[in-house]
């Protein structure tokens, strides 16, 4: 019924449709139609012969047909009415779900479900695959599933095999200036009498990557049933010096080097153990040569190493969670490369670490992590592939070192409001069983902190960073107060295009073959080698206060610029080995730029050309005074990588 109207105009345009001619006669008034009197007495009476007969009745089912009501009323179908439906349709795609009943979804009748996306684009006749376009459909790219009868060799069953391969070109060109020692039995100019030499030098390496996957099950929404993967790397570089004795111990050896090598970068196996949820939270174990990083930034421990892997997520991904044992491999000297050939190190890693999404503020992601880093190479002594010794370092004492270091971590990465944040905390506590200063075991008393603040406007994001790792306080006590990572590499204040990241500065007159920093490592600690050397925590320690910008002018083009001071915490460990009685803490200032250009607005093509200067501090010519007085140092960085 209609509110407060009458059904009268419905009614008389169903008979209009529905009755023979065309014609309805109405109804009779209604007892309270207000043309009509309520005495029948006194109401008037009309004439017999005006009086007209009630219509007969009428059948209205037989008048409403099919979906007569609908087509009145649009979206309205008349109650218990059932339109006959189209035969149930039946399809052979293995794989798919059950077809619904075609009355689950009216309308709908004549379409199917389809259990994949790569026979969907066949059916479609849309696939224009071409095996070097990434861009479109591509096997090799693990948008379909591989052809078995293609590769029978291939020892899989099913069809829901994929293959994803990768190609990386990465090409560096690096002019740069650094304090170089004067060779001790001779030098490339005779007559040179100073500790430092000429600073130029450049170095150019080609680095080409190649790996593939093979994955079972579908990995667009849920992890893959098992993957095996490996990943290859090839590199050959030259450097150029102006010294001898600093690209290889003999000094009968020349002042420039080539050097290639391959590494095996991954080489793993990943097993999906099972799910714990309708929306695949899940539990799998990785076993093999595998990258692995610490924290969010890099600090700690980022790098591939031999280990199993247990991993997984829970709370519609709001948990993630890591267990894993790495036993660590020997790198190569000049590549950094993980070299297979040799026998893996008494160095062993074990980690456990848990990850929360929008804790305690919703954007943020938290961490805490536990790491315990055993070291057993108290008698192994390892020389590197340009002849210099490594382990033990050749400082203080000389002597063999075993340790045993947790670090304790808490790592945050997200956002709180407008601000984007990233920090970790560390605490570094545990024994060395010889302290190189007093060869006495010696407490680890560590601790680290870094913290990074963005705000983003527009186009630009403006950045606010400040870093501090403990020094050593007096190397001569029971306890080793400066803080080392295992295997640092900083996304952090610039990264690569800082002068003190990217660089090594060697420490002369303290000890043989150590450098205060390493490459790509921001902490001051005084090892022989990132890569082949042991962590040492009689070190001068960090800090760091920096400020930067980036800026998108384009798509494709980006700007970035940071300044940064660094200072030693504390240089009482740099005192004891340089017999000095004191040494300013003061490193200087690293300024640089850089420019990023990616064409299409892709990764696939990306050019970055840097530069960096380092105006030294009073610390930093205390260290490396020499009678050109240099006032800056440089370092350029032109790379280019092309991916597929």
């Amino acid at each position: 019924m209609m509110a407060g109207g009458s059904l009268w105009p419905i009614i008389a345009s169903l008979a209009a449709q529905g009755a023979p001619g065309g014609e309805v006669t109405p109804p009779p008034p209604a007892p309270d139609d207000p043309t009509v009197g309520g005495d029948a007495a006194t109401a008037p009476q009309p004439a017999v012969e005006e009086l007209t007969p009630p219509p007969p009745p009428v059948d209205w089912q037989d008048m409403i047909k099919d979906d007569l009501v609908t087509q009145i009323i649009e979206g309205r179908r008349r109650p218990g009415y059932r339109p006959d439906l189209p035969d149930a349709l039946t399809q052979d795609n293995v794989g798919a779900l059950r077809p619904p009943p075609p009355q689950a979804f009216p309308g709908m009748e004549d379409q199917l479900p389809v259990p994949d996306r790569w026979r969907l684009i066949e059916s479609l006749g849309v696939v224009k695959e071409r095996w070097f376009d990434p861009y479109h459909q591509n096997t090799y790219k693990g948008d379909r599933a591989i052809d078995r009868s293609k590769v029978p060799w291939l020892p899989i069953k099913g069809d829901d095999w994929f293959i994803v391969a990768n190609a990386v070109s990465d090409t560096v060109f690096e002019p740069r200036t650094f304090p170089i020692p004067v060779g001790v039995q001779t030098t490339e100019r005779p007559g040179s009498l100073d500790v430092f030499g000429k600073d130029r030098s450049f170095v150019f390496a080609q680095t080409f990557i190649v790996g593939a996957a093979l994955i079972k099950g579908s990995t667009a929404f849920k992890p893959p049933d098992i993957e095996y993967r490996v990943t290859f790397a090839y590199q050959a570089n030259y450097v150029d010096a102006p010294e001898r004795r600093v690209l290889d111990v003999r000094p009968s050896k020349a002042s420039h080097r080539y050097d290639s090598f391959l590494g095996v970068q991954e080489l793993f196996v990943d097993k999906h153990l099972g799910n714990t949820s309708d929306r695949y939270d899940f539990y799998s174990v990785r076993l093999g040569i595998q990258p692995f990083q610490s924290d969010f930034r890099g600090f700690l421990f980022n790098d591939s190493q031999l280990g199993i892997r247990l991993f997984g997520n829970r709370d519609n991904n709001r948990f993630q969670y890591n267990f894993a044992a790495f036993w660590r491999l020997e790198k190569d000297t000049n590549s950094g490369l993980n070299d297979i050939t040799q026998t893996p190190r008494d160095d062993f890693i074990l980690t456990a670490n848990l990850y929360r999404q929008d804790f305690p503020f919703v954007g943020l992601t938290s961490q805490v992590s536990v790491t315990y880093n055993m070291n057993r190479e108290k008698n192994d002594v390892q020389i590197d592939h340009n002849g210099f010794p490594v382990r033990p370092a050749l400082l203080g004492d000389l002597r063999g070192r075993e340790y045993d270091v947790v670090y304790l971590g808490y790592s945050a990465d997200g956002r709180i409001g407008r601000i984007n944040l990233t920090a970790s905390f560390y605490a570094a506590l545990g024994e060395d069983r010889n302290s190189f200063f007093t060869s006495k075991p010696a407490q680890i008393r560590a601790g680290f902190g870094a913290v990074e603040l963005s705000y983003d406007y527009d186009w630009m994001r403006f950045r606010l960073s400040g870093l501090y790792a403990t020094g050593d306080g007096d190397p001569y006590n029971n306890t080793e107060g400066g803080f080392d990572a295992i295997f640092e590499n900083p996304i952090f204040g610039g990264a690569d295009t800082s002068y003190w990241i990217r660089q090594t500065i060697p420490f002369a007159g303290g000890g043989r073959v150590i450098s205060i920093n390493g490459r790509n490592g921001i902490l001051n600690s005084l090892r022989s080698s990132k890569e082949e050397g042991q962590s040492n925590f009689n070190n001068p320690g960090t800090v760091f206060v920096g400020a930067g910008a980036d800026f998108d002018l384009t798509p494709e083009f980006r700007v970035s610029a940071n300044a940064n001071h660094l200072w030693f915490a504390d240089t009482s460990s740099l005192q004891a080995l340089r017999t000095e009685g004191s040494i300013p803490r003061d490193i200087g200032f690293d300024l640089s730029v850089a420019t990023i250009w990616r064409p299409k607005a892709t990764q696939n093509i990306v050019g970055r050309l840097s530069g960096a200067v380092l105006l030294p501090g009073k610390g930093f010519k205390d260290l490396f005074d020499n009678k050109q007085k240099n006032d800056a140092y440089v370092s350029i960085l032109a790379n280019v990588i092309l991916s597929f």
